[in-house]
């Protein structure tokens, strides 16, 4: 073989481990945005989640104040929004939250034996990543299996426990 053949061969080979490195370094840049994604989904849901107890919080808060405030449960949360019931137009909440984890304000209604509005529920399916370490108030959520057992009721032992939970006022 004479040596412009043995050139275009050397060549040949340069390109052929510079593509086979090409290709090694896309299949690592796959794998590391991979669980990158998996980081950022994860995180994602734990967001939601904590969404998810502040605004299932706000309206058992409200729910309490309404039920303090006339000895009743709403029939519908937009009550909450604004309480006809006396001549000074009360309002518990400013906007009925949306349920982070289906991302539509279609709460499962938890209804009191007397009749009314005492709690809610998310109506989603997913198992939640928290499982432990939940306020005292939300103590029942440890271990529950779907966000549809973070149940958010609002009941006179809810009202006692809210009492001695809350954070002493400075002067």
């Amino acid at each position: 073989m004479n040596a412009s053949g043995r050139r275009r061969l050397s060549a040949a080979r340069e390109r052929g481990f510079t593509y086979l490195g090409l290709l090694f370094a896309i299949v690592i840049l796959g794998f590391a945005l991979s669980a990158a994604g998996v980081v950022w989904s994860t995180q994602i849901r734990r967001d939601k989640e904590l969404e998810l107890l502040y605004a299932g919080d706000q309206i058992r808060d409200a729910l309490g104040h309404y039920y303090a405030a006339g000895g009743q449960y709403p029939q519908d949360l937009q009550e909450l929004l604004e309480d006809k019931r006396s001549i000074a137009v009360r309002r518990y909440l400013r906007r009925i939250y949306v349920d982070p984890m289906t991302g539509n304000a279609d709460w499962q209604l938890i209804f009191a034996p007397e009749g009314g509005i005492m709690g809610v529920a998310s109506q989603s399916q997913g198992k939640p990543i928290k499982v432990a370490g939940f306020s005292p108030l939300d103590s029942a959520f440890d271990k529950a299996e779907c966000y549809c057992d973070w149940r958010f009721i609002n009941s006179p032992r809810n009202a006692w426990r809210r009492r001695l939970i809350k954070p002493a006022q400075s002067p």
